[in-house]
């Protein structure tokens, strides 16, 4: 199919936003009423980003619902009813096509538009945009809100094409749901999604195989519905909130920063606090038990400790038990995964874990898996590989400059960027927390708000200026990279073998890609760089 250009407004823009989840919404919101021209183009057949589509079963977020949501706009918080403590996948398309519907955004909004490339030209000043249909989009500025897993990892298996049964993946998942009521079910992976789905599946499937590569920490949700009090009292403070939260590490309020190590403490007064924690539900209140989880290996370890002495207590089969037990890492330093009921499936009869790490799988078979050892007869296959994160969704496009780098070609050795916001050698290219930023580390919809303000406020600075042409430096980002991973080498989660790093990813170079000092820390250096004319920055009038 011929290119063919975009009449209309859409020819006169000033921003393209890919992407149409939280972040994209948001930036097309922010952007027109500073009076900016934007169009958001999206690949799914429906704005929502990952809850559109991610709807395995069991798929909920981790980050309470009440947190979980836009704070920009105190109509929205106050008239937004959120139904339980950590929101169901549903619950969450529900609010972000509440939003749309009620900013009136979907005039903006181009579905079913999947971007496969972007190149800018230096003399024109202006990227143009390439759809898969061939359409063409074109502005002076590009704006990426690909999230940070959006692009779904379905393992290279020998022999998948051959497999006569169905097969999902976590982040695929149909729109109209899977009944695995009496079928034989391998699930593939335990990280979040594997954990989350798995004991939802068990209760419907007549056999459930769980093939797991890595044991991984969960903490329980202890997840409830919201009642009208709670509701209300939260909304009556909602603003005092969202200012507290600006002020923590991860953006989330109602959980005062611990004060004390955990050596600092008796094992009876530690024991009592990680139970409290247990009982309480959520990753970042028992993260925040003692303040160097996160940096103190011995400290962490008495943490560790507690949960697999949890799972102990809750598998009954000592052998099994011990299979689940994390060993390789430090909890936090991976994902720390939120389930319902997790562990305790392992005891149920229709129930079998496998470990691919001692008996890897070598191939599917037409009627199912086979390892070095065994075969498995499966009717179904659900993959809960993830994601190629942070990185994935980006070079899925072919960003270029003319005369200048492909960005797949700079970042061949890992990404670089400053701030996470823009990378050198790419002009006009904003990233809503891309890599270098701490994105994945947060709730993701504060940093979300916190990015998209900043590149709003920049653009108009820049239209007000009339300047055309904004790039970071090459010695601001040098500097950025080398401070990226200083904080984290400060830190236990290089020690983990996780996404962070790209491990997920066969092939992919191992570079710690969140910035991990705290979201409130980051704030400020984004609102310096700002106040002192985006420095680090290179802008041209032409």
């Amino acid at each position: 199919m011929p290119d063919r250009k975009i009449d209309g407004e859409a020819d006169k823009l000033d921003a393209i936003v890919v992407g149409a989840g939280f972040a994209g919404l948001y930036a097309l919101y922010k952007l027109r009423t500073k009076g900016l021209r934007a169009q958001v183009l999206e690949a799914g057949k429906d704005i929502g980003g990952t809850w559109f589509w991610n709807r395995y079963p069991g798929a909920r977020c981790d980050v309470e619902s009440l947190e979980y949501s836009y704070s920009f706009s105190e109509e929205l918080q106050q008239e937004w009813n959120w139904p339980e403590r950590f929101a169901a996948q549903a619950d969450i398309l529900r609010y972000i096509n509440h939003v749309a519907d009620r900013l009136e955004l979907r005039p903006f909004i181009r579905t079913g538009t999947r971007v496969v490339s972007a190149a800018f030209d230096k003399a024109t000043h202006r990227w143009t945009v390439t759809t898969a249909n061939g359409e063409v989009f074109q502005a002076p500025f590009c704006i990426m809100a690909t999230g940070n897993l959006s692009l779904p990892r379905v393992p290279n298996f020998p022999g998948l094409e051959s497999f006569k049964g169905r097969w999902y993946h976590s982040g695929l998942w149909p729109e109209e749901g899977v009944d695995f009521s009496g079928r034989r079910i391998g699930v593939i992976g335990t990280g979040s999604s594997g954990i989350q789905m798995i004991p939802v599946i068990a209760e419907q499937a007549k056999r459930l195989f769980v093939f797991q590569r890595t044991a991984n920490f969960s903490v329980p949700a202890v997840n409830r519905p919201i009642t009208p009090e709670v509701d209300r009292s939260h909304k009556e403070k909602y603003r005092h909130w969202r200012d507290e939260a600006k002020r923590t590490p991860f953006g989330i309020a109602g959980h005062p920063p611990p004060t004390r190590s955990a050596l600092e403490v008796a094992p009876e007064e530690r024991e009592r606090v990680y139970e409290q924690k247990w009982g309480t539900g959520g990753n970042i209140s028992f993260l925040y038990a003692y303040n160097d989880l996160l940096v103190n290996k011995d400290s962490n370890e008495t943490a560790s400790e507690f949960v697999r002495n949890k799972i102990r207590s809750i598998v009954r089969d000592p052998k099994v038990a011990e299979l689940l037990l994390p060993s390789d890492h430090p909890i936090g330093t991976k994902r720390l995964c939120l389930d319902d009921g997790y562990f305790e499936t392992f005891n149920s009869a229709n129930v079998t874990l496998v470990d691919v790490r001692s008996d890897p799988i070598v191939e599917i078979t037409p009627s199912g898996l086979r390892t070095e050892t065994r075969e498995f007869g499966l009717d179904d296959i659900a993959f809960a590989t993830g994601f190629d994160a942070m990185t994935g969704a980006l070079l899925d496009i072919d960003m270029s400059v003319q005369g200048g780098p492909r960005l797949a070609d700079k970042w061949a050795h890992g990404p670089r960027t400053y701030l996470g916001l823009m990378t050198a050698g790419i002009p006009n290219l904003f990233m809503i927390t891309g890599p270098g930023s701490p994105s994945v580390k947060t709730n993701m919809v504060a940093s979300i708000e916190q990015h998209v303000d900043w590149i709003a406020d920049c653009l108009q600075y820049l239209r007000d200026k009339k300047i055309r042409y904004i790039e970071a430096d090459e010695s601001a980002e040098n500097s950025w990279v080398a401070h990226v991973n200083d904080v984290a080498d400060a830190t236990l989660y290089p020690q983990a073998n996780s996404w962070y790093v790209g491990a997920n990813i066969p092939g992919k170079p191992r570079v710690f890609m969140p910035y991990v000092a705290g979201l409130d820390k980051y704030r400020k250096i984004c609102d310096e760089v700002a106040a002192n004319d985006y420095r680090g920055f290179s802008l041209k009038s032409r």
